[in-house]
């Protein structure tokens, strides 16, 4: 039975999936693409990032460009995330967990510190881990990490997330993980990844329990 829950942030416990995409389409037109809806997000993202963006520029980027698109997403985000709040029933979710729980983000470390403290969810996690160097790999590296620095088993581990990146990281950290709809990936290929699916955060919470 799992004695502690990692949460993922963006799309999972903050609903910033209007600001994701919006700040996507920015870069890609800035860059001589052109912008896509929020299903065709769902649909085709994907890490590495440099893959998803070459898609939609139809050519293989270069490390610098790379760079550059990505700090010019990251600048449009920052301006949309006074619009963004936390995801319904974000707070009571984790209030229904009797065990652990930490926070486990691809955002920028020191980004993300204060706006999880300004929504006074700071105390709540035993740990909160962002992005402390800029990568473009998967995720399931620093959850290994994550877990190390709890000194907590994978086997007693539930990860919640919204994409199959966290999916994967769970997978190869040696966690459970249940997956909810609503955020960054379409909810037929969640459930295509064979990861218990919930349409709530309190129902998702009721999952990790039974997992």
């Amino acid at each position: 039975m799992a004695t502690h829950l990692v949460w993922d942030w963006n799309g999972t416990l903050l609903n910033d999936f209007d600001a994701v995409v919006h700040a996507s389409n920015e870069a890609l037109i800035a860059f001589g693409g052109s912008g896509l809806d929020a299903e065709t997000h769902r649909r085709r993202f994907r890490r590495p990032l440099a893959a998803f963006y070459g898609e939609r520029l139809g050519r293989t980027m270069s490390e610098p460009e790379f760079n550059r698109l990505n700090e010019l997403f990251n600048a449009v985000y920052r301006e949309q995330l006074p619009q963004c709040k936390l995801s319904d029933g974000a707070r009571e979710a984790m209030a229904s967990w009797e065990g652990t729980q930490s926070l486990l983000s691809m955002s920028n470390h020191d980004d993300l510190v204060p706006l999880v403290t300004g929504y006074g969810l700071l105390d709540l996690f035993s740990r909160v881990d962002g992005l402390r160097e800029p990568t473009d790999i998967g995720k399931h590296r620093y959850l290994v990490n994550h877990l190390k620095e709890l000194n907590t088993a994978a086997s007693d581990v539930v990860m919640i997330g919204d994409s199959l990146d966290d999916a994967a990281a769970a997978v190869e950290a040696g966690a459970a993980c249940v997956l909810v709809s609503g955020g960054t990936t379409a909810v037929d290929l969640l459930e295509a990844s064979g990861h218990p699916v919930a349409h709530s955060l309190t129902d998702a919470v009721a999952l990790a329990k039974a997992a």
